[in-house]
């Protein structure tokens, strides 16, 4: 059965016999090259061949999702997320330390330790992108400003009731 083509030159209807698949042509009409499609039947991949006698069967290969891509394993520890949830490999000290400075401003005072800690914090893993724990940081930088505000406005009003008392 002929392959049938446009040319793209002149717009010409062109037939190639089979053997032209894959191979580039030339118009008739206006002698400009023309590339002959592939066969449909040469995309297909042929069926797999049948090995005589029993299979042997490949455990891992059974238990793999069909759907689910390969994935290979991370080189670097610290590169799984997963394993980045449960330890603190590849994070930054000091957005671990501004993390957990920052669960204890709610005490106020430390407060303004968390909000230093997590400037630092974040200077660090931008200083080096391949740390990890840039929400740890904000967490300490936003827990220290907050709480740093309320300590301020304790210190305000007793400052303000000390004054007035003293009157």
């Amino acid at each position: 059965m002929p392959i049938e083509i446009v040319c793209g030159q002149c717009g010409k209807r062109l037939r190639a016999p089979d053997s032209a698949a894959g191979k580039t042509a030339q118009c008739p009409a206006c002698k400009a090259p023309v590339e002959v499609p592939l066969l449909m039947a040469e995309l297909v991949d042929p069926p797999p061949v049948q090995p005589a006698g029993p299979v042997p069967l490949d455990y891992q290969a059974a238990y793999k999702s069909p759907i689910e891509p390969r994935r290979r394993p991370p080189t670097n520890l610290g590169d799984d997320a997963a394993i980045r949830l449960l330890l603190p490999v590849g994070r930054s000290g000091l957005a671990i330390a501004a993390g957990y400075s920052g669960l204890f401003a709610v005490l106020c005072f430390p407060a303004p330790i968390a909000l230093v800690l997590g400037i630092l914090a974040i200077r660090d893993i931008r200083r080096h992108p391949k740390k990890h724990g840039m929400g740890r940081a904000i967490f300490g930088l936003v827990m220290g400003i907050l709480f740093t505000l309320v300590m301020a406005g304790f210190l305000l009003a007793a400052i303000a009731e000390t004054i007035k008392g003293g009157r």
